[in-house]
């Protein structure tokens, strides 16, 4: 039953420590419960709609924000969480309306909403709103490391890495702990080929820090060739195992989607060896009949398919879809097994261009790659 010694606040804030311990279902629960004594509770309201949104059950986010909304019609909480649900349902003029309404009421200066906004944005692939309310998070709060870090994430998706660099160690002055800055940075910089520069800043990172293989496995890279490091060196072994860490993440969803993926594969292989029997099958009676009527035999020899490309580095590869991404894997991450340089690199184009990119098979990764504009298909 409801406790009536709880006041509506200290539902929200009970509920706001299971909300941030992830714990989702039981935030829903003590929110609900608090509705019950408190229905006219904007906070408690607000505080739904997120539990709501962390579950990705959007429609019912928006829901719980609009109601919010009816009771305070300008509260910046609500009208924030309604502008996040609305970029997940596609309607981004109206979300950036609700986003901008902020402003209006004068909440220019809460840094925590002005990076909400950012992020929500930033993670649709709209980086030049989201760099707008980036700045404005950087006017009112010049010493925000973290705001300013942000910055120059948005600068670097835009192309401006120049000015991303300047950005990113403007923000490592003002917090030199800021390991998420400092990757990125150092991210950067191993793509411009400055590796001494690039090695610097991703040496004062830990493993643990580190949520992509990529950075890893180049921070390695980087100690082989500089520090002359050899394989199964101490100094090494945290990284790998890092690495070893996060590809063997995997949740029920993502097996459930591996061995579908897999019985599809074994599915169209039997169509396919069901079609290559039968078109055999029509040669051999063709052949069989060009031998009846004395004519000669034309031998079919098959050629071996092979493709060509060029990079937008302007690096050019040449072979199948195979060995194409074998060669690009060599160039950027030698040692890195195929399948994790394919989906590390659909992970880095997808936060450069906001394009999803496929990665189960070379061909698709390279065709994708291509649609998201990081490489050229020549033939």
């Amino acid at each position: 039953m409801p406790s009536p010694f709880l006041s509506s606040e200290e539902y929200d804030e009970r509920a706001h420590q299971l909300y941030n311990e992830g714990e989702y279902d039981q935030a829903l629960a003590v929110l609900r419960e608090g509705l019950t004594l408190y229905p006219s509770a904007v906070e408690l309201h607000i505080g739904v709609g997120y539990a709501h949104h962390a579950r990705e059950e959007f429609a019912w986010a928006r829901r719980a924000f609009e109601e919010a909304l009816v009771l305070d019609p300008d509260h910046e909480d609500a009208l924030a969480g309604v502008g996040e649900t609305l970029l997940k349902f596609g309607q981004r003029d109206a979300s950036l309306h609700c986003f901008r309404r902020t402003l209006e009421l004068g909440y220019a200066d809460d840094l925590d909403l002005m990076l909400q906004i950012g992020r929500a944005l930033f993670r649709e692939g709209m980086i030049e709103p989201a760099r707008e309310f980036f700045e404005i998070a950087v006017q009112n709060a010049p010493e925000s490391a973290e705001a300013v870090s942000c910055v120059g994430y948005a600068q670097h998706r835009l192309g401006e890495d120049e000015a991303a660099i300047v950005t990113l160690r403007a923000a490592l002055r003002l917090d030199s702990d800021h390991v998420e800055a400092r990757v990125y940075l150092g991210n950067i910089l191993y793509d411009r080929g400055d590796y001494e520069a690039a090695l610097y800043h991703l040496d004062k990172s830990n493993p643990e820090d580190h949520w992509d293989e990529l950075g890893i496995w180049r921070l390695i890279e980087l100690k082989k060739s500089i520090f002359k490091l050899t394989d199964g060196d101490p100094e090494l072994k945290p990284w790998e195992d890092r690495v070893q860490e996060l590809a063997g993440e995997s949740d029920d969803i993502d097996e459930m989607l591996a061995e579908l993926e897999a019985k599809a594969m074994e599915r169209d292989q039997q169509v396919a060896r069901g079609q290559i029997e039968m078109f055999g099958a029509l040669l051999n009676s063709l052949v069989e009949g060009e031998a009846q009527t004395d004519e000669p035999v034309v031998e079919v020899q098959e050629l071996p398919v092979s493709h060509h490309m060029i990079e937008s580095g302007g690096h050019m590869y040449q072979g199948t879809w195979e060995e194409i991404v074998q060669q690009m894997r060599d160039q950027k991450a030698a040692g890195l097994p195929i399948d994790q340089y394919m989906a590390t690199e659909a992970r880095r184009g997808y936060g450069k261009t906001g394009v999803e990119i496929p990665w189960r098979d070379p061909e698709s990764f390279i065709k994708g790659s291509a649609t998201a504009g990081l490489l050229r298909i020549d033939r």
